[in-house]
């Protein structure tokens, strides 16, 4: 952070890069927080930067990234442009000092994702994926529960996330110039959640997908085995709504997170032999995005380099992880 934002009371100021349709949430979502504020804007549009700064009174506003990374008024930046472009723009706001907050998936491949992280450790810079689902408050108590035994030892997890999107080549969801497809944009999800639940990247890969007409995958079923015999049973979609739900079977138990399970706010937990389970409903608020931005801010001001909640080297085996399930797929982006 910058040495004015250090100071008692000061709030951490966000810079976002990339007006798109994930920035308007991510602004709603700092703007209820008492501690941060979006101070600045950039975009190749000086006309879209304009008008997302004009919704939420954000007073700089910059018609290129490269403006909005040198903003002697951004402590951090947002990152929320389209997947391929995350490496380039993390590595540009690096270069600047500046604290990253990336949208998921960090970036396309394990290749760019480590390049990344190896900028921001040598520069001694802050960065973080945005996995919005691992700040919940719900998600946070489910993972504590987890690690302290309360079903037991964590033996087979299944996940799906999945909606029909209307088919449209030039979109994001279709176009491998994008990368697209349901892995990199849903499926990470899942993924990261059952790294997040045994505790590293899979020993073993397997997956099946419906490769569409534009060479991305529309649907996939993936089975993740870890090291002790643990294993993950995850669907993903974007041509096919499914229930987005979660569960972890342990050895004296299971825990269910209904349906949003990507933006839970309650859980149930089983116990073999009893009729019902006992659900457990976590006080939330706001959008999701408050808690990232939070968990951000917190690091900063403890002087961490990433957060514990979402280490780097976890994500960069997450994307390791669909590097493995894409070549099993035969989908492979034009620049990679």
């Amino acid at each position: 952070m910058n040495k004015d934002t250090n100071e008692a009371g000061a709030p951490l100021r966000w810079g976002v890069l990339g007006p798109g349709k994930i920035a308007r949430p991510f602004c709603q979502g700092v703007a209820r927080l008492p501690d941060a504020v979006v101070t600045a804007v950039g975009s190749r549009s000086p006309e879209r930067a304009a008008a997302l700064a004009d919704e939420f009174h954000i007073p700089n506003r910059h018609g290129s990234y490269e403006e909005l990374v040198m903003d002697l008024d951004a402590d951090a930046v947002y990152i929320a442009t389209p997947h391929p472009m995350h490496r380039e723009h993390a590595l540009l706001a690096i270069r600047a000092g500046k604290a990253v907050l990336c949208e998921k998936p960090f970036t396309v491949n394990a290749r760019e994702a480590q390049e990344v992280v190896d900028a921001a450790r040598s520069a001694g810079v802050f960065v973080m994926e945005a996995m919005k689902t691992r700040f919940f408050p719900a998600m946070r108590e489910i993972r504590e529960r987890i690690v302290r035994g309360d079903i037991g030892e964590p033996r087979m997890l299944q996940a799906d996330f999945g909606f029909r999107a209307g088919f449209d080549p030039s979109s994001r969801l279709f176009d491998p110039a994008l990368g697209g497809g349901a892995l990199l944009d849903v499926g990470v999800y899942c993924v990261s959640f059952a790294s997040m639940v045994f505790g590293g990247e899979p020993e073993r890969v397997g997956g099946l997908a419906d490769v569409g007409q534009t060479g991305v995958d529309e649907q996939a079923a993936m089975v993740l085995g870890y090291k002790g015999g643990g294993l993950a049973l995850l669907s993903t979609a974007v041509r096919t709504s499914t229930a987005s739900e979660a569960t972890v079977f342990g050895t004296e138990g299971w825990l269910r997170i209904h349906r949003s399970a990507w933006g839970p706010r309650a859980y149930t937990i089983y116990r073999p032999g009893q009729k019902d389970g006992e659900t457990v409903e976590v006080p939330t608020e706001g959008n999701g995005f408050d808690y990232e931005a939070h968990e951000a801010a917190r690091c900063l001001r403890a002087g961490l380099l990433e957060s514990p909640l979402m280490p780097l080297d976890e994500t960069v085996g997450v994307m390791r992880t669909m590097d493995r399930l894409r070549e099993l797929y035969g989908v492979r982006y034009p620049m990679e």
